[in-house]
């Protein structure tokens, strides 16, 4: 069955800003939400299609290869088909911010614990840990694999979790009887009122600890470290994050574990700046390299490489070493290495050299004439810049 177009699944125009788009979005993601149409597997697929429109859509990269090439335009990428509405709940963590401060189920519903969790009558879940791992441009530039020491909750082996001495430490919640929760009814002139709430006394898990672990005082975890390894892929950015699921904080007393967030930040490099996935150079050449031309070597992330210099090169101006930048994240080709060039001018010189340079300076070819607009001046610096960088 073919694919509906994701604009009319969400219904906005394909000239829709993000806001409009996420608004709409809301709209729908509440209308069929499953908690609000039990049993309705007609809402259910309506939900799950809005969430892959959404997904696509409220992404500018993906965005703009499904405007470019359609739903072929996704092959390949880190795209999600959902199954199953918990795959939308354990994914929209990462779409919408999860470890972050929520998603936007957390506003709709008042959630912010949907992913991974029982709502009652079980242990809830550990938090999540966020991790700032700093990588050079030549790490970014070729993937890597990290290894991280983490400190976090862990599993007490003594008890297996449990937070019970014994395997009979524990016995059945007295006030909520194993539910998790509490309801209290109410009634009044509109009708009759049902209030769901977490029991207090076993904190939703329906079960209570009578004979507390020794070696985790009945929590059921103890403080620990892990060594994780983490595998960046090439052309990530500072700001990009990478989830590990299930590598966070253990919940208390067999609660699942949360998650991970490796995020990612660029050290800063001594020859290169970066801007997007190209990279710039400034190289200093001598006043008769840039006159007479040369063959010089420059680094690039991978090593060093020739670059010709033309006779006459102009100090400011930017030559291109195609495909030397940073891979493309998600797709093929990379960027390029832009090389400023500035002439050097001698600070320290001998008599005889200055000498050959009054000689020098006397001839017609070497001083500016008047109205010479070369790339010395600063316009013509700037432009050049933005051209290349355009």
């Amino acid at each position: 069955m073919a694919k509906r177009d994701y604009y009319d699944v969400l219904g906005v125009n394909r000239n829709a800003s993000a806001d409009e788009i996420k608004k709409s979005y809301r709209k729908l993601a509440m209308q069929y939400h499953p908690d609000r149409n039990p049993g309705d597997k007609e809402a259910e697929e309506k939900f799950k299609e809005a969430a892959e429109a959404y997904e696509v859509l409220g992404d500018a990269d993906k965005r703009l290869r499904y405007n470019q090439l359609g739903h072929e335009g996704l092959r390949g990428t880190d795209f999600r088909h959902y199954t199953d509405v918990n795959d939308i709940f354990s994914a929209f963590g990462d779409i919408f911010g999860g470890g972050f401060g929520g998603s936007i189920f957390d506003e709709m519903f008042g959630g912010g614990q949907t992913r991974g969790r029982q709502r009652s009558g079980g242990p809830a879940p550990g938090s999540d840990l966020k991790v700032r791992l700093k990588l050079s441009l030549e790490e970014i530039s070729s993937g890597v694999e990290k290894k991280l020491k983490i400190k976090k909750w862990k599993h007490c082996d003594t008890c297996n979790g449990t937070g019970a001495k014994s395997s009979h430490g524990t016995t059945t919640c007295p006030v909520c009887k194993g539910s998790g929760e509490v309801r209290q009814v109410s009634r009044s002139v509109f009708g009759q009122f049902v209030n769901i709430s977490t029991c207090q006394q076993c904190g939703g898990e329906g079960r209570v600890v009578k004979e507390p672990c020794q070696a985790c005082a009945g929590e059921g975890r103890i403080q620990g470290e892990a060594t994780i390894k983490v595998s960046i892929p090439a052309g990530v950015s500072e700001g990009n994050y990478i989830p590990l699921r299930g590598e966070g904080n253990v919940g208390r007393r067999g609660g699942p574990a949360g998650d991970i967030i490796v995020v990612i930040e660029e050290e800063p490099h001594a020859a290169f700046t970066r801007n997007g996935d190209d990279v710039i150079l400034d190289l200093l050449i001598s006043y008769p390299e840039a006159a007479l031309g040369a063959d010089v070597e420059v680094p690039t992330l991978t090593g060093r490489a020739k670059l010709k210099i033309e006779p006459g090169t102009q100090s400011g101006r930017i030559l291109r070493m195609r495909d030397k930048g940073i891979p493309h994240l998600n797709s093929f080709g990379r960027g390029d290495e832009l090389v400023r060039i500035n002439v050097w001018v001698p600070t320290s010189l001998t008599s005889q050299e200055k000498e050959l340079l009054k000689k020098l300076g006397a001839s017609e070819n070497i001083s500016p004439k008047e109205g010479d607009t070369s790339a010395h001046s600063e316009k013509s610096f700037f432009g050049k810049v933005k051209k290349a960088f355009s």
